[in-house]
């Protein structure tokens, strides 16, 4: 798939938002990827993950995770496409955390999976409740990379979808200084909060 063929797919399911955001990273910008849109079709989701799992080498992986909310469908479908178990991390008191009996072994080769990468906070958060089970981060992979190349990891990025979307600390949003389009929370890490 090129890259103008997802865009496609996102700007019909109006997945691609203009307006004013108060992203999970804290940053604000004046567009949002709400993958929720895109992936509340099964078929779509099938589709973006088998041809972002064919972006990714044929490494020995034996799980994929995601962070909850945004990475559990990720994390099932790219499970289904590499035919391997398929888990997620949850927010305890803050924190990622392994719950519902899910468990990684000793040195398991784990694949961490986003549906977007902003500033990659959740997936450094997932990365270390990976490293602290005892198994080994082989990859990370997202649908979408919007952080315009400042998300690093330790281990191979593979995207299937690079976009550029500006972003603005706060106290710099222009957004903001003008006051004419409120301020909304669409992510998933934090309570609304507005400004």
């Amino acid at each position: 798939m090129t890259d103008k063929e997802i865009l496609q797919i996102f700007k019909r399911e109006k997945a691609l938002l203009a307006g004013h955001f108060l992203l999970s990273s804290g940053l604000h910008s004046p567009h949002y990827m709400q993958c929720a849109l895109v992936l509340q079709s099964p078929p779509l989701a099938e589709k973006l993950c088998a041809a972002l799992a064919r972006e990714i080498p044929k490494t020995k992986i034996h799980t994929v995770i995601g962070p909850a909310l945004g990475g559990m469908i990720v994390s099932y479908e790219m499970g289904r496409a590499l035919k391997v178990r398929s888990i997620f991390a949850e927010r305890e008191n803050g924190a990622f955390a392994l719950r519902r009996g899910f468990e990684l072994k000793k040195n398991e080769k784990v694949l961490i999976v986003e549906d977007v990468v902003t500033t990659g906070k959740s997936t450094h958060e997932v990365a270390a409740l990976v490293e602290r089970s005892g198994a080994k981060v082989a990859a990370v992979a997202a649908l979408v990379d919007r952080s315009g190349g400042t998300a690093i990891f330790q281990q191979e990025f593979y995207a299937l979808l690079k976009i550029e979307i500006k972003t603005y600390r706060p106290e710099d949003c222009p957004l903001c200084r003008e006051g004419k389009i409120p301020l909304k929370k669409p992510g998933s890490r934090t309570p609304a909060r507005t400004r």
